[in-house]
């Protein structure tokens, strides 16, 4: 291709919004596609396009010609800068619709499976529900502070942000207190992150640092704890280094209030950043289970028992695996203080090709739960599918993953796609969280 031919169009163009990406941005079909964030479905915009890529533009939103009905006021004064919220231009239900057709075309195309019955989408609080997060600290000499908060869009930096609308009170109103105690500690440029943990009566701030700090810099963060009723924590290496300023630190638990749990867990540990939401999605994937006494149940990538405690409230036996040795530590000790002995743990790389030794699949197992990272359950779904339990409850965070297991599951194992529906955890952000629950020919199904 020429220099000429290879050149970025000089002049803007305008087109109409076939649809979103997966980071939120519209596209505009034609001889060669164009991303262009803050753009909405059915918009005919205004745009230029930045930066050239094998398969597509960048492009930069000039003016919205023809509004969609579902554009509204983003309430964030940082959204478009911020990388946290890609959607908040867009009406909730409309978000919820977008993410349900990314399921569902995630499924049709990479799984060759379609639900039986699509789910009512869960859907909960829109503003001040992330309870876990990960904020990056920098200081710019050029602004004379440390920026506190999440990355820019699109970009490697720290966005300058004075609040934030989606973290979980008290910190969304934190950021720019945060930002001035950092700025007049000496070791400012040592403190690189700040991880938020809240719990229902605690919060905690896990501060990142690459130095010892001194004696002025120690006493600045207890003022902080002091002044705004949070508990600082220390990292200065590995998770294991994860410290509490002020031993012996607060107690960190989540409710799950319809089956009378309280679960406990540490401030670097993984809980579903919605509580709200991870009320229903709960009570959703113990409703599907349908299991009860006389039932035995495999819960896959159990976590803190999230998933595994409420299961055991149901009567059936439940045993619960996750390769974090401290988090099936911390579920055990859930599961003792609610005097669960249907409950069981065990610890186990579910990742590996190699297992070895697995005498927690001995069986036989009625149900199975799967709820794993981002990248699913590839490894384990010939020992989910030789255990031939009649029904099995799939959460996940990745829709890509999600719908090739469940392709995998129903095309090679024989099972049947009852239902699947998005549960919306991260709302105005493009993370999708879908559940769906699979089943045998011979089971009964009461959905």
């Amino acid at each position: 291709m020429s220099p000429r031919a290879s050149r970025l169009p000089a002049d803007p163009e305008v087109g109409t919004i076939a649809g979103l990406n997966h980071d939120g941005a519209g596209v505009v079909r034609g001889a060669k596609a164009a991303f262009v964030p803050g753009a909405l479905p059915g918009e005919e915009v205004r745009f230029a396009r930045r930066q050239r890529h094998r398969q597509h533009d960048d492009a930069e939103l000039i003016e919205v010609l023809q509004p969609s009905p579902d554009r509204v006021e983003p309430r964030c004064s940082h959204f478009g800068v911020c990388g946290g919220c890609a959607l908040q231009h867009m009406a909730p239900a409309a978000q919820l619709l977008a993410k349900q057709a990314e399921l569902a075309e995630a499924l049709q195309r990479i799984g060759r499976v379609e639900p039986e019955a699509w789910f009512e989408p869960l859907a909960g609080p829109q503003w001040a529900y992330r309870r876990r997060a990960r904020l990056g600290a920098k200081y710019v000499p050029k602004r004379g502070r440390v920026l506190v908060g999440f990355r820019e869009r699109a970009k490697p930096y720290v966005a300058a942000l004075s609040g934030c609308e989606i973290l979980a009170p008290p910190v969304g109103r934190l950021i720019e207190p945060l930002s001035q105690m950092l700025t007049g500690m000496s070791t400012r440029e040592s403190i690189p992150q700040v991880e938020v943990a809240v719990g229902e009566g605690a919060t905690v701030l896990v501060f990142r640092v690459l130095v010892e700090l001194p004696a002025a810099d120690l006493e600045a963060l207890r003022a902080f704890e002091r002044t705004h009723g949070v508990h600082a924590f220390l990292q200065p290496g590995g998770l294991d280094t994860v410290r509490p300023l002020s031993p012996p630190g607060p107690r960190l638990a989540y409710a799950l209030p319809r089956f009378g749990l309280e679960l406990e867990f540490e401030p670097v540990d993984f809980v579903q950043v919605n509580g709200e939401l991870n009320r229903a999605l709960v009570a959703r994937a113990v409703e599907l289970l349908d299991c009860g006494p006389g039932d035995r149940v495999l819960d896959l990538y159990c976590g803190l028992g999230n998933f595994t405690l409420p299961i055991a409230r149901t009567g059936a036996a439940v045993v619960g695996v996750e390769g974090d040795a401290g988090l099936v530590a911390r579920a055990r000790r859930n599961a003792a203080r609610h005097g669960l002995d249907g409950a069981s743990f065990a610890v186990a790389d579910l990742a590996s090709a190699e297992p070895g030794s697995r005498p927690w699949l001995a069986g036989p197992y009625t149900h199975v739960m799967l709820d794993p990272p981002r990248a699913g359950a590839l490894q384990m779904l010939p020992a989910v599918a030789a255990l031939e339990a009649r029904r099995v409850v799939y959460v996940s965070c990745h829709p890509g993953s999600f719908a090739r297991d469940l392709g995998l599951l129903c095309g090679e194992h024989g099972y049947r796609l009852r239902g699947a529906g998005v549960v919306d955890m991260f709302p105005h952000t493009t993370h999708v969280e879908s559940i769906a629950v699979l089943e045998r020919p011979s089971g009964r199904w009461r959905g």
